[in-house]
């Protein structure tokens, strides 16, 4: 029974960490880095380098840079652009150095998987929150930063002292983003397709002609 809850949590330890790295990656690092070090978790041999007090503080400072970048509408988005090549590839490293006791093979299919639930949380954490930046107001932007934050650390909590509830509720995260992402897409192209009517509309009435001048007598 003690081995099959070990391999219970080291799946949810796996699979929580690349899907929170999408969301955020130096709060999940953070936050596993700080359990880890105090004692308040055992964490798999691979990913006991978080607890390492240079990657605490490295993760620290990108976290506080990530939290106030994160809440300034159109900032946010630029800093989601450039983590897609950061918060990817970080989630099938991580998920692959936490199967690493297991073995080379699972340590590729670790980080496949691993690379996946990543861009997919990615993808629906950018998608949202740049149609949430055409609202007029900060406030639901602040709203869905924060709320991103306070998932990702207790995620992060569940999967290490919770691992089977923590397993249900991402299933149930996985099936929602299953059901968000087409409906995200189409709210994509629907804003693109009205940014592209505005300009075209402006680029087609062109510079106003000056007026003649008027006629002699």
């Amino acid at each position: 029974m003690d081995e099959y809850t070990s391999i219970v949590q080291l799946i949810a330890i796996l699979l929580g960490v690349s899907w929170a790295s999408g969301l955020n990656l130096y709060a999940a690092m953070l936050t596993l880095g700080l359990l880890g070090a105090t004692g308040h978790a055992a964490l798999p041999p691979g990913l006991e380098i978080l607890t390492n007090p240079v990657v605490i503080a490295a993760a620290g400072f990108m976290y506080l840079v990530e939290f106030f970048a994160d809440k300034v509408p159109g900032v946010d988005t630029g800093w989601d652009v450039l983590h897609t090549f950061v918060r990817i590839p970080a989630g099938a490293v991580l998920a692959a150095a936490a199967a690493m006791e297991v073995g080379p093979a699972a340590q590729v299919a670790a980080a496949i998987v691993g690379g996946g639930l990543a861009t997919g949380s990615h993808m629906t954490k950018a998608g949202s929150r740049a149609l949430l930046n055409t609202l007029p107001e900060p406030f639901t932007n602040w709203s869905a930063s924060l709320g991103e934050d306070a998932v990702v650390i207790g995620s992060m909590w569940l999967a290490l002292n919770h691992p089977f509830l923590f397993l249900g509720l991402l299933g149930l995260a996985l099936l929602l983003m299953i059901w968000f992402l087409p409906k995200l897409w189409r709210g994509a192209r629907t804003l693109l397709h009205k940014i592209h009517a505005f300009f075209a509309s402006k680029g087609a009435k062109g510079p106003s002609e000056p007026s003649p001048p008027p006629k002699g007598p």
